[in-house]
């Protein structure tokens, strides 16, 4: 009878300790709209800032976030960075709000975003964090008509890949994984209290739309040319590096061919 509540006891332990998968991120709609406010402050400049709320079974709750300082390269600039992290979660646990880290949020520009450096970024979250998410709005498509956020985590088999520290080509071959393999999409769904629902009701204007045409007024385009060329000289960089691999590549099998037939002749 011991054996049996003791192997009982065990399963259910075991069973607490699985934990279900993400199904969907439950973000309230005051912190979307802050999201959307700092990313477009900041535009085309790329932000960053850190999402707080709950994991709640198969749901993460968003319920508050707070912006990052611009970085810049300086290790006592990061200093400064981290206190403040250290010092916002510290005044909101005082004043009684959520302060658990959840993940964190960032703009992009024109859906640039899978880089090395986010997959840094959450294998460092990770860490310490059993499940979380980024957060990804890009201004210049919400500009177009869509509410452009996506809740990215890294896919399980990508991430199990990377730690082990074989990260090749043949190990990718392998296991099958290509570029939409990293990041697995989770829905978000918008959340408003029903206080706050009414409150938006008063907010909304009595007068008819209007169909002026006030996008003719905003002339500034140099920054987001720079930015596309910035994100053009990237580009061409990166296949210059390729062609120079090619290059290499090509040499060093003509001269193993080379080789190859020489010893051929010889042996003849």
């Amino acid at each position: 009878m011991a054996n049996t509540m003791a192997r009982s006891f065990l399963q259910v332990a075991a069973a607490e300790e699985v934990a279900p998968p993400l199904r969907v991120v439950q973000i309230e709609g005051l912190v979307m709209l802050k999201i959307i406010k700092h990313c477009k402050e900041f535009s085309p400049a790329l932000v960053t800032g850190q999402l707080l709320g709950l994991d709640v079974g198969s749901v993460l709750e968003v319920t508050n976030c707070f912006p990052f300082p611009i970085q810049e390269e300086d290790e006592e600039i990061e200093a400064d960075g981290a206190n403040y992290q250290l010092e916002m979660m510290r005044c909101l646990r005082e004043v009684n709000v959520d302060n658990n880290t959840v993940g964190w949020y960032q703009s992009t520009m024109l859906g640039c975003f899978q880089t090395a450096e986010l997959i840094e970024t959450f294998l460092n979250y990770q860490e310490n964090i059993r499940r979380c998410v980024c957060i990804i709005y890009d201004p210049s498509r919400s500009n177009q008509g869509a509410l452009a956020f996506k809740a990215l985590k890294l896919s399980d088999s990508f991430m199990d890949l990377y730690r082990s520290n074989n990260f090749t080509g043949e190990k990718l071959r392998e296991k099958n994984l290509s570029w939409v393999d990293i990041f697995e999409e989770i829905p978000v769904k918008v959340s408003n209290s029903a206080l706050i629902s009414a409150f938006m009701t008063e907010l909304e204007p009595d007068t008819p739309v209007t169909q002026c045409d006030y996008d003719r007024l905003q002339l500034s385009s140099s920054p987001f040319l720079e930015r596309n060329m910035e994100f053009l000289i990237e580009c061409m960089d990166d296949l210059s590096v390729e062609q120079q691999k090619f290059q290499f590549y090509y040499r060093s099998l003509t001269r193993q061919q080379a080789q190859q037939q020489s010893w051929l002749q010889k042996r003849r």
